[in-house]
């Protein structure tokens, strides 16, 4: 994934300026999914527009403008969504710690499990109370949307708690033998 395909899903959400989607990538699409600053943001939205991705749909006072996809930068975002999965390069820091454990004193390792258990915790209960203050039923759009990813999160969360837990087990299960 890149940064084209994260401004394109927000901008096919809704029209919006270079500050409005970097305040995005502050909330949780930044906490979550995706970081970028400003100084991504805006040089990617010259680019984008560029390429007949997007479009400045309003120009407002000190320079603001609201960028809206259009209809290639849909087709292109509607390409990526449809991908099939898998594809690109990836990069998850927590899974390289994860095959980089045994590096670890047997105890290091465990404190280094328990640690993921406390995360996984953590980040599961932050999205639950997060849930909470939605609405139950939320409008269409990106609500909706939210509702999906942090179904998602938790799910990942439980997954990742659920192995850190089985693999105290088989570290301590290896300790004994």
């Amino acid at each position: 994934m890149s940064l084209t395909q994260a401004l394109l899903g927000l901008l096919a959400v809704e029209p919006a300026s270079g500050y409005d989607l970097t305040k995005e990538f502050e909330r949780d699409l930044g906490r979550y999914a995706w970081q970028a600053g400003h100084t991504s943001v805006y040089p990617e939205l010259v680019r984008m527009a560029e390429r007949g991705l997007v479009e400045v749909t309003q120009e407002g006072p000190r320079g603001r403008r609201t960028y809206s996809v259009t209809a290639e930068g849909r087709e292109e975002l509607r390409k990526w969504l449809l991908a099939p999965w898998g594809q690109g390069v990836v990069r998850n820091e927590q899974v390289l710690r994860m095959f980089l454990l045994e590096a670890l004193e047997p105890e290091e390792a465990a404190t280094a499990l328990r640690g993921v258990v406390e995360y996984a915790e953590r980040g599961a209960n932050a999205l639950r109370a997060h849930r909470e203050h939605r609405e139950v039923e939320p409008p269409e759009g990106r609500d909706v949307l939210g509702q999906l990813a942090a179904e998602y999160g938790l799910r990942q969360f439980q997954a990742m708690r659920d192995w850190a837990l089985w693999a105290l087990d088989h570290l301590n299960q290896r300790r004994k033998d």
